[in-house]
């Protein structure tokens, strides 16, 4: 015991604390925790030099994964109990083994710790055929771990205070990062790839353990504040509540609902759910759309489809099967009617994959990909397809009013027309002019007025009551409604400027001066 007496207050390395929280099982009482830690100072007392070497700097949870080479044996071996042989069904319970279960880790560290855990998990991920060069594991332990980890901090510190020593609570690794410690090389070897906290590719497990609410309802009554229904939670006792009320109560009343040290649980944690996902991939190119019955998105009314198909289920399907996604989400610079073409250099898209699959394509590839669509359909053609990062797609929304767009209208007059009549609107540029929301998209877009610049226009006589118009304009601008005016919402508009009635009948977008996606190379 005089080892102890002789200790700082910062002496105290995380090895002694583990090995402490280890020893909390029923049975134990304060006298018994200090010989065994006391035995455990003598054992290594001859090793002293060397151990401080080691464990100079303690752990702590901002630890880097590369430097845990070969750490993971120290910590089976200082940090986790002795594992017993795990069984057929890692979830059966510990009442049917002869070992009991710790009731600090609820057998976290006993029984998930071994091979033939770890084996099913990279089996499971294996089996589901993803591509991924590393990996980066989650898991979600019981939310009462929180509460036995707080009990055993509350007995180590008051058995190392009666010896003038302190314990901070930040100075205990908690059971999470000591679980990704042990159990991260074991994954890197079975899986043949690095563990990287920045990897796109997941690897989860969910534990749960069946006396959640039994530990955890005291907090409700003392700490009510701390725990509010959720729609889309089972139970009110989640992680982070657990943790606000484990902040919040004072050390009296923990003491006085719950036991320190921990009571023994009379089940195992159960392994509820084993997941893998991988991060999603960004795809972008540009579209021209030939068709003009054809919807940009799936045109769907009171869940009945309007049109048999759309450019997004064109471009996305053959994504899907190449990418062996899950689903996508379908963003442009822009849109056009179902019955406006869209010509020139396309429209720039991009589409998020979400959770791949397949994630490395060649250029090569791509282009093959590309060509794919392209002859699936003479309603569309993609160019441009190429693999892009989320943030670069920015750059497609990036002062997307202020981009200029070019259009071709074709114009109906009711009245009779000259070339000269038409003339007029060579010269006028920069002209400004006022947008009510149109009524035909007033359903889905919020009552404004939006100020429009258009830039230039070049008329092309065609009869006495047909004319095409070339229109520069600002992004954004209603094209239609500038012809017709759309009840005198948009002003001033073609049929006020040539002073008759004027109405549109048919529209192309010639040009969307957005610059991106990257020109490639055909």
């Amino acid at each position: 015991m005089q080892e102890l007496m002789n200790l700082d207050q910062n002496s105290l390395g995380m090895p002694e604390v583990r090995l402490v929280l280890c020893l909390l099982q029923p049975g134990y009482q304060g006298k018994d925790l200090l010989r065994e830690l006391h035995e455990f100072l003598e054992y290594n007392k001859e090793k002293e030099d060397k151990f401080c070497c080691e464990i100079a700097d303690p752990p702590r949870k901002r630890i880097r994964l590369e430097n845990m080479g070969e750490g993971a044996e120290d910590l089976s071996q200082n940090g986790a109990l002795q594992q017993a042989p795990v069984a057929d069904d890692v979830n059966v319970a510990m009442e049917n083994s002869t070992q009991k279960v710790c009731n600090v880790c609820l057998g976290i560290l006993q029984e998930f710790c071994e091979m033939d855990f770890v084996k099913k998990v990279c089996q499971k991920v294996n089996s589901a055929e993803y591509q991924f060069t590393s990996f980066v594991f989650s898991v979600s332990l019981p939310p009462q771990l929180s509460v036995r980890e707080h009990a055993a901090w509350l007995l180590v510190k008051e058995e190392m205070g009666k010896q003038g020593l302190s314990l901070a609570k930040e100075d205990i690794v908690q059971l999470k990062e000591t679980y990704k410690w042990i159990i991260h090389p074991l994954f890197s070897e079975e899986l043949g790839v690095p563990a990287d906290g920045k990897s796109l590719f997941e690897v989860s497990v969910v534990f749960a353990h069946p006396e959640t609410d039994e530990d955890c309802h005291f907090l409700a009554t003392v700490c009510s504040d701390c725990f509010k229904p959720a729609k889309n939670k089972q139970s009110i006792f989640t992680r982070m509540a657990i943790i606000k009320a484990l902040d919040k109560i004072k050390e009296e009343d923990f003491h006085e609902h719950f036991p320190c040290p921990p009571s023994s649980p009379k089940n195992i944690c159960a392994a509820l759910e084993i997941q893998c996902t991988n991060g999603a991939i960004f795809v972008a190119g540009r579209y021209n759309k030939y068709s003009r019955n054809l919807p940009q998105t799936p045109w769907i009314i009171d869940g009945e489809r309007k049109m048999e198909s759309s450019v997004e289920e064109l471009i996305s399907e053959h994504l899907m099967t190449a990418f062996k996604a899950d689903s996508f989400n379908f963003s442009s610079s822009g849109r056009e009617d179902v019955d406006v073409r869209t010509l020139g250099s396309g429209r720039p898209f991009a589409i998020e994959l979400v959770n791949p699959h397949r994630i490395h394509f060649t250029a090569m590839e791509m282009k093959e990909l590309q060509q794919k669509i392209n002859n699936s359909s003479d309603k569309i053609k993609v160019r441009d397809l190429q693999l892009v990062t989320r943030e670069a797609i920015g750059h497609m929304k990036e002062g997307e009013e202020e981009k200029t767009k070019t259009y071709s209208a074709l114009i109906w007059t009711d009245k009779a027309i000259q070339k000269e009549d038409i003339a007029l609107l060579d010269d006028m540029k920069e002209l400004k002019i006022d947008q009510k929301t149109p009524l035909r998209v007033l359903h889905r877009r919020p009552l404004a007025v939006r100020s429009r610049v258009i830039h230039t226009m070049k008329s092309e006589y065609i009869d006495d009551h047909h004319f095409r118009l070339h229109l520069k304009t600002q992004a954004g601008t209603y094209i239609k409604e500038f012809v017709h005016g759309d009840f005198g919402r948009t002003k001033p508009n073609i049929g006020l400027l040539l002073k008759r009635t004027a109405d549109i009948l048919e529209l192309d977008v010639e040009s969307v001066d957005v610059d991106w996606p990257p020109t490639l190379n055909d």
